[in-house]
This record gives C-alpha cells, sequence and structure tokens, in this order.
C-alpha cells in the first residue's frame, strides 16, 4: 500500500486566519468564541458563536472570482492556498490530472438559501439569483477550490454532517493509497453562522443557551449543556511519499489510518454504549497497522452535549480497554466552537500540528467531570509529551462515525 504523508496545511478559525494563529490559540488555551455579529440576534435564545473574524477575501483571488462564491466557499480556497503554498507544490511540474480535491461541508450555503427564499417571497420566482443553486450546494467549495488553483484530478465532496472533513481527509488517502492521485488537498469547510442555523440548532436543543462566551464551550465538564457554533475550514496537503521525497518536501507526518462506521442507531444521538464509534477507531488503528497501546492521544470530537461526551467516553474506553486510561484526551471545540463539516479539516490540523511539536492542547473550561467521564481530558493546562501516533473522532447526525489516524513520519 502506498504510504501518504501531510506536506502542507491551512487553516481558518475563529482563532485565527492562519495555521500559525490557530495553533498559537490553541496553545495558549485562548477561546474564538464571541457574540454573533453576522446578524441581529435580537429574539434568538442564543446569541454567541465561533465566528471567523477580520477575514480578508483576497486570499480567495481576483474580486470576480470571489463575487461568485459563498462564504463557504471562500473558506475553503483560502485555507486550500495556504496549504499549498506550505506545501511548496509547483503545479508548472505537476501533471494536474494527478492532483485532486476532497473537501467536504455538511450544509454548503444556507446564506444562499436564505437570500433566495427572502427574494423569492418578496419579489417573485423571476428575481431568484441566476447562480443560487451553484452557489449553495456544498461541492462547490472542492470545485472552486479546484479552478483557483488549477486541479484537474479526483474531486469529491463528502456530506456526513458533522463528519464530513473528516471523511473527506479519509477517502483522499484512500485515493492517493489506490493510485487514483499523487497529492490530494482534503479537510472540510462550513460557514453556517445564519439565522436560521441557529433557530434550528436551539430548537433541537443542541446549543448551550449560556450567555458567557468565554465559559459556554464546556466539553467533558459536569456543566455541559449544548455546543457553540463555529465556522471556518481546515485543508491538509497529502501526498504520496515518493512524490513528495523526490521534490524535497518537508513532511509534517504521516496520514497511517481510517476507520468509518455507522451507529445506524439515531438521527441524532450516538449509539448509547459507543460500540459504532469503538469501531471506527479500531478500523483506523488496524488500517495504521497499529494496536491501541501504540496510540499516545486522541483529539476528541468532544462537542460539550450532555449525550455526545458521554457516549464518545464509552466508545473510547471500548476501544482501547486499561489504555484508555493512559490516553491523552482534548477537544478543540473548546476554543473554537462546533464547525460541523469543518470540526475534522481543522482538527486534523490540531492533531498533525500535535504531533509535530509533542504537545497537547488544553479542554478549555472544564473544571469538573461526573463520575463516569473519569479519562484525562487535559483538565487545566496543555501538556508537553511525545506523541508518536494519535487519532482524531469525528461523529455526525445520522450515526456517522469517522476516525484517522496521524504519526511522525519515520524513514522504513
Amino acid at each position: 500500500m502506498r504510504r501518504v504523508v501531510i506536506t502542507g496545511l491551512g487553516a481558518i478559525t475563529p482563532l485565527g486566519n492562519n495555521v500559525e494563529s490557530f495553533w498559537q490559540g490553541l496553545r495558549e488555551g485562548r477561546s474564538g468564541i464571541g457574540m454573533i455579529t453576522k446578524f441581529d440576534t435580537e429574539g434568538f435564545k442564543v446569541r454567541i458563536a465561533g465566528e471567523v473574524r477580520d477575514f480578508d477575501d483576497s486570499l480567495c483571488g481576483d474580486p470576480k472570482s470571489v463575487k461568485r462564491m459563498e462564504l463557504f466557499s471562500r473558506y475553503a480556497v483560502a485555507a486550500s492556498r495556504e496549504a499549498f503554498s506550505d506545501s511548496g507544490l509547483d503545479m508548472e511540474k505537476e501533471d494536474p490530472y494527478r492532483v485532486g480535491v476532497s473537501i467536504g461541508s455538511g450544509i454548503g450555503s444556507l446564506q444562499a438559501v436564505e437570500t433566495g427564499v427572502h427574494r423569492l417571497a418578496e419579489k417573485g420566482p423571476g428575481r431568484v439569483d441566476p447562480l443560487l443553486v451553484p452557489r449553495m450546494i456544498s461541492n462547490m467549495a472542492a470545485g472552486n477550490v479546484a479552478i483557483a488553483l488549477g486541479l484537474k484530478g479526483k474531486n469529491i465532496n463528502v456530506v456526513t454532517a458533522c463528519a464530513s472533513g473528516t471523511h473527506s481527509i479519509g477517502e483522499a488517502l484512500r485515493s492517493i493509497q489506490h493510485g487514483e492521485a499523487e497529492v490530494m488537498l482534503a479537510g472540510g469547510t462550513e460557514a453556517a453562522v445564519t439565522p436560521i442555523s441557529i433557530a434550528g440548532f436551539t430548537q433541537l436543543t443542541a446549543l448551550t443557551t449560556d450567555t458567557d462566551p468565554d465559559t459556554a464551550s464546556r466539553p467533558f465538564d459536569k456543566d455541559r449543556h449544548g455546543f457553540v457554533l463555529g465556522e471556518g475550514a481546515g485543508v491538509l496537503v497529502l501526498e504520496e511519499l515518493e512524490h513528495a521525497r523526490r521534490r524535497g518536501a518537508r513532511i509534517y507526518a504521516e496520514l497511517l489510518g481510517y476507520g468509518a462506521t455507522c451507529d445506524a442507531y439515531h438521527i441524532t444521538s450516538p449509539a448509547e454504549d459507543g460500540s459504532g464509534a469503538a469501531m471506527a477507531m479500531s478500523y483506523a488503528i488496524k488500517d495504521a497497522g497499529l494496536e491501541p497501546e501504540d496510540i499516545d492521544y486522541v483529539n476528541a470530537h468532544g462537542t460539550g452535549t450532555p449525550l455526545n461526551d458521554l457516549f464518545e467516553t464509552r466508545a473510547i474506553k471500548l476501544c482501547f480497554g486499561d489504555n484508555a486510561s493512559k490516553l491523552k484526551i482534548n477537544s478543540t471545540k473548546s476554543m473554537t466552537g462546533h464547525l460541523l463539516g469543518a470540526a475534522g479539516g481543522i482538527e486534523a490540523v490540531a492533531l498533525t500540528k500535535t504531533v509535530q511539536e509533542d504537545f497537547v492542547h488544553v479542554t478549555r473550561n472544564l473544571t469538573e467531570s461526573e463520575e463516569e467521564l473519569d479519562l484525562d481530558y487535559c483538565k487545566g493546562a496543555g501538556v508537553h509529551m511525545t506523541v508518536n501516533a494519535g487519532i482524531s473522532n469525528s461523529l455526525g447526525f445520522g450515526g456517522h462515525n469517522a476516525t484517522i489516524v496521524i504519526g511522525k513520519y519515520q524513514e522504513r
């Protein structure tokens, strides 16, 4: 099986609009969550989110191109441009049909839908934007990335709700392993801080109604009562090892394995015993050629909802057995909020940096957990430790489970 390494990283997040600022924010334990500024929240129970701030549209290209992109596509293009530049790839030296894109979005553009519905109601069907459909559909992030960078290879978009980003990375891994591409830009993007999104998730009782942005996101804490919605994009450049070696690329880490399952249990709740997520982790670890005791760290899905954190803890215990108590576990969402389809993208960036720098960031706002949540969730402060291999979990509505394994690159 062909080996796949990570040679570039890109991120647009509530903690900053590049990888350096995002990672520094995680290292410092800062919160990127604040009051919603994208619309008037008068009358809404929820008024906080992890918004991307000070986003520069010039990161996406020329003004004419930007005008045709919805926000979720712009985030994806900006993160992909950063990752592509970081990788040192030169498309003049590459076969464009061997460089592809796998970037997922759970929702696409709710902004385009909201605008279209309002215009239809107020002005009639003849005044709906002719570009409404290509603006709103979720595959347009991957399509716009390909157009912006001239990538003519395999181009896919996985839509599995909050597991979209991780599934997209896993499917890109498979594409390279099986010889369909030499390079894939992979990750997730989302821009769902809109009135209908906040209203819908609130009515579902999924969002926290905490009014303090600084403490609202509380994964694994006994006082958690919902997630904070976030937005942004995270993209990795995945590259076949020999291709990377030939061009002298800098290698961050190796993408070792991927596992995916379905709970087949409930449309919003994970399986209570954690069996589906546990099997995804087990599959990913086996795919990596490792044993559970080889894993040092888990970047948890860790949303801060009462059921997710409990059932994911059960899944980790089921997968790792006695070794579960030896793992370092954290939640990036404690600082960014939950980026839905983009969560797996930015959390894969975080996992890559964790492996590279041997630093596990804190789970912010975690003070005390209930009895069954008795693992090491990195409470209080980040930890300097050797991380030879770690996993990232993403669990999506519909019962979708996805896990990837990233480890230190080793010559062999």
